[in-house]
């Protein structure tokens, strides 16, 4: 009898995405990256020097990034998952250079770069696969949503999946916890990664391990689109961009109070998005006839330093350097030689929990949301089960924690539970 062709695990996150195959020690996730289980969830279609016949290369990942950021031209595609319950998916979008791309086969084409990774790791080709899919693709509407679904599944058909399977990424990031339960538990699921702050109210225990079908054991869903990146924002401009000038004052004059300086253009460099708007030519002209609305000079000096040698995305990639050393340390010091020699500012704790207070007061109130939702108390919670990229940082888990005070709180694998109980998930359907 011919063997079953193999199988696969993903999770195609919107900020990141990750495969697991068999292994001899159960499911494992595919190096996607050198040293990386995990791959930014981004394509960039790369259109300089094309010839008239030659197709955009397609860059993926931490690649595509480096090559948006050095400004290299062409598109960058991220959050890909936020269009599938959209009519934009049978569209097409310009990429530059008079060429176009549908978007559904922006998302099949990084499907198939995950499966030819996970290819190449397995040494054969991959027909089966279960993909991980959000509670609600959209919110309150499900056509729209089984359309999304069906979106996705086209993509991955498209590939060369043969046989889909879907589950739901809080059932995931809970069986991944369930495997090690001895009870039946009431696992309040906080996923909080770059672009939302996910949560769900879900059922697990030794009897239902076996179930296939597990969506009458979520109780409750609700987020937040407020996470990682908004952090990293507001860090820095608590404590970078004021040394360019954010919230300064512009000169004192006799008898009038002096004016904040203009915010916008920190405002878009604290944007990831927005960062490459303020390297236009007419935005650059603009800001340097800005020099007399500042009353310290070297803020504006340092500001122009900033945008003339485009380093916007390195100073938000220090800031989020700088709050992954707070939550680890406690404090640090970021170098900001490359504006002003020995330039430096400090970031500790508290500083970086006045910057966020809102932002956490708010995942948090969603939390409570969540299990009310459900029609139930605090106490009734007997886990919180942190996962995604931004539970490393410690201030929010412990506020979340303290909202539920009688529940147990437990770590899973940051970047990786998802995707492990997709695994978990694919054993048992296929294997």
């Amino acid at each position: 009898m011919p063997a079953s062709p193999a199988f696969c695990a993903i999770d195609f996150g919107t900020s990141n995405s990750a495969i697991a195959i068999p292994g001899p020690q159960g499911m494992q996730l595919v190096e996607l990256e050198p040293g990386r289980r995990t791959m930014p969830t981004a394509v960039f279609y790369q259109v300089e020097g094309l010839q008239p016949h030659e197709a955009p290369q397609r860059l993926y990942g931490r690649q595509a990034l480096a090559a948006y950021v050095q400004g290299h031209e062409g598109r960058l595609m991220r959050s890909m998952k936020s269009i599938l319950g959209s009519s934009l998916a049978q569209q097409s979008t310009d990429v530059g250079e008079g060429r176009s791309v549908r978007y559904l086969d922006v998302v099949s084409g990084y499907l198939q770069r995950l499966k030819a990774q996970a290819e190449a790791r397995a040494g054969q080709p991959i027909a089966r696969a279960v993909l991980g899919r959000p509670v609600y693709f959209v919110d309150g509407d499900p056509v729209r949503d089984a359309q999304a679904q069906q979106a996705l599944e086209d993509a991955a058909r498209e590939v060369g999946f043969a046989a889909l399977s879907f589950q739901y990424e809080p059932i995931a990031a809970a069986l991944d916890h369930e495997q090690r339960v001895q009870r039946e538990e009431l696992v309040l699921v906080a996923d909080i990664g770059g672009g939302t702050s996910d949560f769900s109210l879900v059922r697990v225990g030794p009897q239902r391990r076996q179930r296939l079908a597990r969506k009458d054991d979520i109780l409750a869903s609700h987020g937040v689109h407020i996470a990682g990146t908004d952090f990293d924002r507001h860090v820095e401009l608590a404590a970078i961009l004021p040394l360019c000038g954010y919230r300064g004052l512009g000169p004192a004059r006799a008898g009038s109070t002096p004016r904040e300086v203009p915010s916008r253009v920190y405002l878009d460099l604290a944007t990831w998005h927005l960062i490459n708007t303020v390297y236009a030519p007419q935005r650059l002209a603009e800001l340097r006839r800005m020099r007399d609305f500042y009353g310290d000079p070297a803020q504006h000096q340092r500001l122009m330093r900033v945008v003339e040698h485009q380093l916007g995305h390195a100073l938000l990639g220090q800031a989020e350097a700088a709050k992954i050393a707070v939550a680890e340390g406690g404090s640090t010091a970021i170098d900001l030689g490359a504006l002003e020699a020995g330039l430096a500012c400090g970031l500790d704790e508290h500083q970086a929990v006045q910057a966020l207070d809102a932002d956490l007061g708010r995942i948090v109130q969603a939390a409570r949301e969540t299990v009310q939702m459900a029609g139930l108390g605090a106490d009734a919670v007997d886990v919180v089960y942190f996962t995604g990229g931004s539970t490393g940082f410690k201030p929010l888990t412990e506020r979340i924690a303290a909202a539920f005070p009688t529940a147990q709180a437990l770590h899973g694998d940051r970047d990786a539970s998802v995707a492990q109980g997709l695994g978990v998930h694919a054993q048992r359907l296929f294997a």
